[in-house]
């Protein structure tokens, strides 16, 4: 989902269209995805995670009509940096889970259902990625719906868990929620859009049992006390070194997991 012209406003559903932001990096891949929600013919938008603090950039997505309303995904500030200067611009509300990001309007609820823009927007509440992640379903936007994923689902590679804040207990939880969902449309805020959600879930989870078992088979190797440098020079010794502490947290996350499973088990070993 990359614009030939990264100015542009994008369509990318029925009722969505997006503004690639000028954030590239290892971590943000092309960029920051910044969502306009409206139903065809109504002025009125709401914008999803406005991005980096870009002049340009939030001129162009004011632009695209008349903002009701901000919604942020989650804390992580290629997402909300610029939420307090487009809320000054626009005169919208910004909403997040964290009420720490929300200026000028109330913290968003699990489940609450927003009409804005002429669209429903349904919040579901996604810890893992961070404790605060939500997505955006929009049940109406075409014949199997579309959800707005933020960092929970991405277009291209798998999610980080920002350890400690993040875990993956939970985030194996909302991958559960999201493939409730079915094959709905996924427009993750970095990467390519998707076209069933459900499908991709399946392939999240895969790849996170195949991480845990690469992690179960260095510690054994390691020691069952092995840090986490030490598992992630084992498990993910060719990656990039501009992304190495992001695998360290996903390290330390499954590390977590796995060591609480164990700490909660009342099966005695070797049974």
């Amino acid at each position: 989902m990359i614009p030939d012209d990264p100015r542009a406003i994008v369509r990318s559903t029925t009722l969505t269209r997006f503004r690639l932001a000028p954030n590239p990096g290892p971590m943000s891949l092309h960029g920051t995805n910044s969502y306009v929600i409206a139903a065809p013919g109504v002025a009125g938008t709401v914008v999803v995670d406005p991005g980096p603090l870009d002049e340009p950039h939030l001129q162009e997505l004011a632009r695209a009509g008349a903002v009701e309303l901000i919604l942020l995904t989650h804390r992580h500030a290629d997402h909300t940096a610029a939420a307090a200067r487009f809320a000054e611009l626009t005169g919208a509300p910004v909403r997040a889970k964290d009420p720490a990001h929300c200026h000028g309007g109330i913290p968003l609820a699990d489940g609450e259902v927003i009409h804005a823009a002429g669209a429903e927007i349904r919040v579901l509440a996604t810890p893992g990625h961070t404790s605060d992640s939500v997505c955006f379903h929009l049940p109406g936007d075409g014949a199997r719906g579309s959800v707005l994923t933020g960092d929970t689902i991405l277009g291209l590679g798998t999610t980080v868990l920002d350890y400690p804040d993040g875990t993956l207990g939970d985030y194996l939880a909302s991958l559960d929620r999201l493939e409730r969902l079915g094959p709905a449309t996924v427009l993750p805020a970095h990467g390519p859009m998707l076209p069933a959600l459900d499908t991709v879930v399946r392939a999240y989870r895969d790849h996170r049992e195949d991480r845990l078992g690469q992690i179960r088979a260095a510690l054994e190797s390691l020691g069952a006390g092995a840090e986490v440098a030490e598992v992630a020079d084992a498990v993910y010794a060719a990656v990039d070194p501009a992304v190495r502490p992001a695998a360290e947290l996903s390290v330390a996350a499954q590390l977590q997991y796995l060591r609480l499973g164990s700490s909660t088990t009342t099966t005695p070993p070797g049974q």
